[in-house]
């Protein structure tokens, strides 16, 4: 053996392995943190610590989810660092970023993001960035916030749902996409449009359909229409935030055949969830844009399969369990959002591989594909000079969802009670094994991470 082979601090090895390509039988060597060394299974890598692991088990990258509401500072009640990131080791997920609304104060200029951070410290089982936020006249708190390392700025095109984080229109969602272009930063975007929403009937009561039609399609079309073109105009990149809506795919596709920098993500709830099932009264469904026919996700899923769609992720959106309305089951009063940190690799598995998907593909939209998205280079895959985060999953186990084994803060979510395939066993972050008790995360700012 080579002195490099006896250098490695941890050396896996796996029958198999999800690597960029494919999967594999590999032997991964570990080294301060980092992937040094990949070779075939049988090679004989060598290291201080040595892993095997059980035939039923594969081993995957990380998963980076880039739409969790973490809530801390300002309604830690509804969810906090410690809980959150917990809930997402747990479920495989070694990067989370944090959207810059729900706490209080959203993240909208740099004493806030030093705020979140300071929150955040001492409570990071995984690894924590952060979105910047665009509202109304922060226009000059862009650049700012961009030197001090958001991912990119996340804006609403309605009302947020919470009074301190505006809504923009399109002028100044243009005026945003000007400065964000000339530092090359990109724009998320949640994209339902004002004017349709306030011309829809309102959400009232327990039936699902009439919430439904409070949030059409047509609202999620007409803004993704309107953010297509300030793109075009101002030569943005924009990313499209929980595409719900299927009619917008093909306005999708034609803008990036003109060039347009547009990226998209959906959400397993959309995927895996259909209106016709939401039961009346079933408030724990309610999010928003709504979760949609049967049809509609078919058409998300062959969106998925040939590349349309960009990203799997949870767009975690928790509360506390008064705020969902459970006793009246008022679609109308109730917190829209639904909690699944924990949950997507195993909802997504089980829906898959139902439909004939492999998990190799499922583990690319929740781990290659969010951190392209991001820009994060050492996340989101098993290859050398990558960040050992790492996540052994037996694909076979099932599980029934119990919200009060979950380490979310509120024990309520819209699997409650469902039997999933696909159990998380072990997670690794840069090569430590997550043990639940020492918060190991690092912050992570754009360009070093």
């Amino acid at each position: 053996m080579t002195s490099e082979q006896l250098a490695h601090d941890l050396v896996i090895r796996a029958e198999r392995a999800i690597m960029p390509d494919g999967s594999a039988a590999v032997e991964i060597g570990v080294r301060d943190g980092m992937i040094a060394t990949i070779a075939p299974l049988g090679a004989g890598l060598a290291g201080a610590q040595v892993r095997t692991l059980a035939a039923d088990e594969v081993l995957l990258p990380g998963l980076v989810d880039s739409h969790v509401h973490i809530n801390e500072p300002g309604r830690t009640d509804w969810e906090g660092f410690a809980s959150a990131t917990r809930a997402a080791a747990a479920g495989g997920v070694t990067t989370v970023i944090d959207m810059p609304l729900n706490s209080i104060p959203p993240t909208v200029d740099v004493p806030a993001l030093a705020a979140k951070i300071a929150a955040s410290e001492g409570k990071r089982f995984v690894d924590v960035g952060f979105w910047g936020g665009a509202v109304p006249g922060s226009t000059p708190n862009l650049a700012p916030l961009h030197e001090a390392g958001v991912f990119g700025f996340k804006c609403f095109l309605l009302p947020s749902g919470v009074d301190e984080f505006g809504a923009l229109d399109a002028d100044e969602l243009e005026l945003d996409l000007r400065e964000l272009a000339r530092l090359d930063a990109q724009m998320i975007v949640h994209a339902e449009d004002a004017g349709a929403i306030e011309h829809a009937p309102p959400a009232h009561g327990r039936g699902y359909a009439d919430f439904l039609a409070s949030r059409p399609r047509g609202a999620e079309n007409l803004a993704i229409a309107v953010v297509i073109e300030r793109a075009r105009w101002t030569g943005a990149r924009v990313h499209i935030l929980h595409l719900s809506s299927s009619d917008a795919l093909p306005m999708i596709v034609s803008a990036r055949r003109d060039g347009v920098r547009i990226t998209v993500e959906t959400c397993p709830h959309y995927l895996t969830l259909t209106a016709e099932d939401v039961p009346a009264g079933a408030t724990t469904f309610k999010c928003c844009p709504p979760i949609r026919e049967g049809a509609n996700a078919d058409r998300l899923w062959e969106a998925l399969t040939n590349g349309t769609i960009d990203a799997v992720v949870s767009d975690h959106s928790p509360s506390t369990v008064d705020l969902k309305a459970l006793d009246t089951g008022d679609f109308g009063q109730a917190w829209g959002g639904v909690a699944s940190l924990q949950l997507g690799l195993p909802i997504m598995w089980t829906a898959a591989r139902g439909r004939g998907i492999d998990l190799d593909r499922v583990v690319g939209w929740m781990s290659a594909g969010p951190a392209w998205v991001a820009g994060l280079q050492r996340k989101g895959a098993i290859a050398v000079g990558a960040d050992a985060d790492l996540a052994v999953f037996a694909p076979e186990q099932t599980f029934v969802v119990d919200p009060a084994a979950l380490h979310h803060k509120n024990p309520i979510t819209a699997y409650a009670g469902r039997t999933l395939q696909g159990v998380v066993r072990t997670t690794l972050l840069r090569g430590v094994e997550v043990d639940f008790h020492t918060p190991r995360g690092a912050l992570l700012r754009r360009g070093h991470a």
